[in-house]
């Protein structure tokens, strides 16, 4: 069973983002990058199916700009054995990276593609569902569990409810959620072994994929700074100044 893993290059968990002076996005420029937490869960996910016998292969795709190498090279440092980067300049939306992973879909015919259920950078949580759209695949998302039985695939879903187990035949699409695992430490050893692995470069253009964006972002602004709270004396005085000074009741 060939597994297909998508993985985005972001802006680090640890790292305070600022907004540009001109409102026009967020300032990456010296800033860390680091391979999308959701993901990082995802290629964890596939390496420990490729453990227990389940799989056979992992392939890492990530769509973006030429230092997404980077991010591909700790997904095979994990435990890929060969990538594909869909190099573009191009700021990419979550329609965009669906029809991108379609294509290489078609192209390398995986029986399951494990992605994160969003990006910590635009939050969309989209492109898991566009993609199963796309492909006309069943789809299981905010996976907290999953198990290969067979041809069928069995999922634990994290719902408002509790938990909900859904069976889906293969091949199939699955977004990850964060108690689905622990990603494992990388070691240097196989950070030196992930240099001699695959990974091609491809771009949308060799795919058939316009990548053109569908959005135009208006504004990015941060939000307004919360005022410092107040100690009140007794519950009159509360009441007060909820009714009087912050129309709220």
């Amino acid at each position: 069973m060939k597994v297909l893993v998508p993985v985005k290059r972001v802006v680090d968990y640890n790292v305070k983002v600022r907004v540009k002076s001109d409102q026009s996005g967020v300032d990456i420029a010296n800033v860390k990058m680091s391979m999308n937490p959701f993901d990082e869960i995802a290629v964890e996910e596939a390496v420990r199916l490729k453990e227990a016998g389940k799989a056979t292969e992992i392939v890492a795709v990530s769509c973006g700009v030429l230092q997404s190498q980077e991010t591909l090279r700790t997904a095979m440092a994990i435990g890929a054995d060969r990538s594909v980067l869909v190099e573009t300049d191009v700021e990419l939306q979550p329609l965009a990276v669906a029809k991108l992973l379609k294509a290489i879909a078609d192209k390398e015919q995986p029986q399951l593609i494990i992605l994160g259920k969003q990006a910590i950078d635009d939050d969309a949580n989209q492109t898991g569902q566009m993609l199963a759209a796309l492909l006309d695949w069943p789809q299981a998302t905010y996976a907290s569990k999953v198990e290969i039985e067979g041809d069928k695939v069995k999922v634990t879903r994290e719902v408002d409810g509790g938990l909900e187990v859904v069976s889906l035949s293969l091949p199939a699409i699955v977004t990850t959620d964060l108690r689905l695992n622990e990603p494992r430490y990388v070691t240097l050893p196989n950070i030196m072994k992930a240099k001699k692995k695959t990974l091609d470069n491809v771009k949308p253009a060799d795919l058939g994929v316009d990548v053109a964006p569908r959005l135009k972002t208006l504004k990015v602004s941060e939000p307004a700074k919360r005022a410092a709270g107040i100690v009140v004396p007794d519950v009159a005085t509360l009441v007060d100044k909820l009714k009087n000074e912050a129309k709220v009741i």
